[in-house]
């Protein structure tokens, strides 16, 4: 459940509650080669988890960095010289203002990846719970209080949907 309109991804278009995408390019060297940047945009709201019919309220800030975050790469999409983009992928790029091809006609190297906590996506959140009065109920719930996640100066949230942290620990005795 979100708080407010969840994001939709420019290039998947699925919904979600944070999110990252970058697109990059491979510049190549001699006989060196690295990745470069082009856009790198990063968003999160406030979301609730519900499990059994409860809720948990969770509150990142991106102003304040009161969270960490390890989102596994959802999608991913890239051209080069003999890997045409799609006309998707064009769009996409052209939405930014990056050309596909150099000077020589070309394809460049792009990549562009998207990394998102999904609506009813099993995740994983640590902080610290603190009880917060409803002004107004939400909807199907009687509820008067609700826990939420906040930080502390000497506590981030975090926030993971990789599914290891989902699996019980195995403990040794």
């Amino acid at each position: 459940m979100q708080v407010q309109e969840p994001f939709v991804m420019p290039f998947s278009k699925r919904k979600c509650v944070a999110y990252i995408f970058e697109i990059r390019e491979k510049i190549k060297s001699g006989k060196n080669s690295r990745w470069n940047t082009l856009v790198k945009k990063e968003d999160v709201q406030d979301f609730f988890i519900e499990k059994d019919g409860e809720l948990v309220m969770v509150k990142p800030s991106q102003e304040t960095s009161n969270y960490s975050s390890y989102m596994v790469r959802d999608k991913q999409v890239s051209s080069g010289t003999f890997n045409d983009p799609t006309p998707e992928f064009l769009k996409l790029l052209d939405a930014f203002g990056i050309e596909s091809e150099n000077w020589f006609g070309f394809n460049k190297t792009l990549e562009y990846t998207e990394r998102i906590i999904e609506i009813g996506e099993i995740i994983t959140v640590g902080g610290i719970a603190k009880w917060k009065t409803l002004k107004e109920p939400i909807g199907g719930y009687t509820y008067s209080k609700i826990a939420a996640l906040e930080s502390t100066v000497n506590q981030k949230i975090i926030i993971t949907d990789h599914p290891k942290a989902i699996q019980p620990v195995k403990r040794r005795l």
